[in-house]
C-alpha cells in the first residue's frame, strides 16, 4: 500500500512539473524510467534552467528560414523545374510539400520545442530509433563537406570580382586555349564556323582550367597540384563559420536579420535589371509554360520530392535543435507555415530571376534556351557570370551576385555546423556503453 501511495505521489509531482513554464524537456522521459541511469544522464544534457532561449520569435523564424533558403532554392529548383515540365512541375512540388514535407517539418519543430533536446539526444524517447539521430549527424557532416567547397568557390569568385577586368571575360591568360571565345565575339565566330562545338567560352575555361584545374587531373589516382587559392578560401570559410558559432545562439539570432534578408534584396535587384534585357520575357515564358505530359513520368514526382525535402531541410535535425531553444508555449505551428510558405515562394521568385537571364543569354547566343545550361554548377559559375559581365557595371553585378551566393551557403553551413557541435558536446558527456 505504501508503494502504491508513493507511486501516486510521484505521478502527481511529475504532472505538476509538466505544467510549469518549461515543462517539456529531456527530463520528461525520466517519468518513464525515473531511477534509470539513462534518464539521469539525459537530465544533465538538457537542463531547462541553464538552456538559452531566442531573444525573440522573429530570431527563431528568420533562423529556420535562413537554413531552408539556400542554393537549392535559388538555382537547383529553377533548373529542375525546367527539366521536368516547367509550370506543370509545381503540381507534384506542392502536393509533396503539403502531404509529406510540411507535416514532417511540423513534427521536427514540435519535437524540438517539447523535448528541449538536440537531434540525437531526443531519441532517448525511443532508443530503438536512435540510429535516426546518428544518421542525421552523418548527413549534416557529409553535406557540409561538399557544400563548404562550393561556398569556398563562391568566396573566391567574390574576391576576383573586385579586379578591374573580370577574369572570366578574357581569352589571353595562361588558362585559356586557342579555341576560347567571349560572348561578345560569339556571333562573328558563328558566322565563320558552322560547328561551334569545338570552341569553349571564357567562363568555362576559367572555371575548369584555373579555378579547378581539371585539365591537370587524369582521375582520382592523379588529383593534380594543390590549389592554394582555393585551399585558403576554404580555410577562411571555416574561420568565418567558427566566428559565427563562437557567440552562441543569441548572436546567430541577430546575424540572421542580415543573412536572411540580403538574398531577397539582391534577387529583387537582379530581377528588375533582368526583365529589361532582350529575350528575358521569352525565358520567363519558358519557365512557367506547363508540359502536363511530364506528370505521367515517375521521375518527375521523385524529383519534386527530392527537391522539397532538401529545400525545407527535414531530416537534418537542424529544426529540432533550433526549436529546442524556444519557450514551451511558442506557437510553433505559425512558424512552420510561414517558413514553408517563404521557402516555396523564394523558389518561385528565384525561377523568374534565373530564367530572365537565361532568356537573355539564349537571345545573345542565338541558341535554344535548353542548350544554354546543362547543370546546376554550370548555371552558377558559368552562365550567370557570363550574363552579368555583359551588363554595364558588370563588376558591381558580379560582386552582389557572389555575395548573395556566399551568404546563402554560409547561412546553411553555419546551421548544419550547429548540429555537429550540438552532438559532439553530447558525445563528449555521454558515458561509453557496450550493448
Amino acid at each position: 500500500m505504501q508503494n502504491i501511495e508513493l507511486n501516486e505521489s510521484k505521478l502527481i509531482k511529475s504532472h505538476n512539473n509538466i505544467n510549469n513554464e518549461n515543462p517539456s524537456n529531456c527530463r520528461t522521459i525520466a517519468l518513464l524510467a525515473e531511477n534509470s541511469d539513462e534518464s539521469k544522464n539525459l537530465e544533465n544534457h538538457s537542463d531547462p534552467q541553464t538552456r538559452k532561449h531566442w531573444a525573440s520569435q522573429l530570431d527563431f523564424l528568420f533562423s529556420i528560414i535562413g537554413f531552408a533558403v539556400d542554393f537549392s532554392n535559388v538555382f537547383r529548383f529553377p533548373y529542375i523545374c525546367f527539366q521536368n515540365g516547367g509550370g506543370a512541375f509545381l503540381i507534384p512540388y506542392f502536393v509533396t510539400l503539403l502531404l509529406c514535407a510540411l507535416p514532417m517539418f511540423y513534427i521536427e519543430l514540435l519535437f524540438g520545442q517539447y523535448m528541449r533536446c538536440g537531434g540525437l539526444t531526443i531519441w532517448k524517447i525511443c532508443p530503438l530509433f536512435k540510429g535516426v539521430g546518428y544518421a542525421s549527424v552523418l548527413l549534416n557532416f557529409y553535406v557540409a563537406l561538399y557544400y563548404n567547397v562550393i561556398i569556398a568557390w563562391s568566396l573566391y569568385y567574390l574576391f576576383v570580382s573586385f579586379s578591374p577586368t573580370l577574369p572570366w571575360t578574357v581569352c589571353d591568360k595562361w588558362w585559356n586555349s586557342e579555341n576560347c571565345y567571349f560572348i561578345s565575339n560569339y556571333l562573328s565566330l558563328l558566322e565563320k564556323n558552322n560547328n561551334t562545338n569545338m570552341f569553349t567560352d571564357s567562363a568555362t575555361e576559367y572555371l575548369e582550367n584555373n579555378v579547378l584545374m581539371v585539365n591537370q587531373s587524369s582521375g582520382i589516382g592523379n588529383l593534380g597540384p594543390l590549389k592554394w587559392n582555393m585551399a585558403l578560401s576554404l580555410l577562411l570559410l571555416y574561420i568565418i563559420i567558427y566566428l559565427c558559432l563562437f557567440k552562441g545562439v543569441k548572436f546567430l539570432g541577430k546575424a540572421v536579420w542580415v543573412t536572411a534578408i540580403l538574398p531577397y534584396v539582391v534577387l529583387a535587384a537582379l530581377l528588375i535589371r533582368g526583365v529589361m534585357l532582350e529575350g528575358a520575357v521569352e525565358g520567363i515564358k519558358y519557365f512557367i509554360t506547363p508540359n502536363f505530359k511530364m506528370l505521367l513520368k515517375p521521375d518527375v514526382w521523385i524529383a519534386a520530392a527530392t527537391q522539397i525535402f532538401f529545400s525545407v531541410g527535414v531530416g537534418f535535425s537542424v529544426h529540432i535543435a533550433y526549436a529546442s531553444y524556444n519557450n514551451f508555449h511558442t506557437p510553433v505551428h505559425n512558424n512552420c507555415l510561414i517558413a514553408a510558405a517563404v521557402n516555396s515562394l523564394t523558389s518561385l521568385f528565384s525561377g523568374f530571376v534565373i530564367f530572365a537571364y537565361l532568356g537573355y543569354m539564349s537571345h545573345q547566343m542565338r541558341k535554344p534556351l535548353e542548350k544554354v545550361v546543362n547543370g546546376n554548377l554550370t548555371l552558377i559559375f558559368i552562365v550567370y557570370p557570363l550574363a552579368l559581365s555583359t551588363l554595364p557595371g558588370g563588376n558591381f553585378w558580379a560582386v552582389i551576385f557572389f555575395l548573395m551566393l556566399f551568404n546563402l551557403g554560409l547561412d546553411s553551413s553555419v546551421r548544419a555546423s550547429i548540429i555537429l557541435n550540438f552532438e559532439l558536446i553530447y558525445f563528449s558527456s555521454e558515458p561509453l556503453k557496450l550493448y
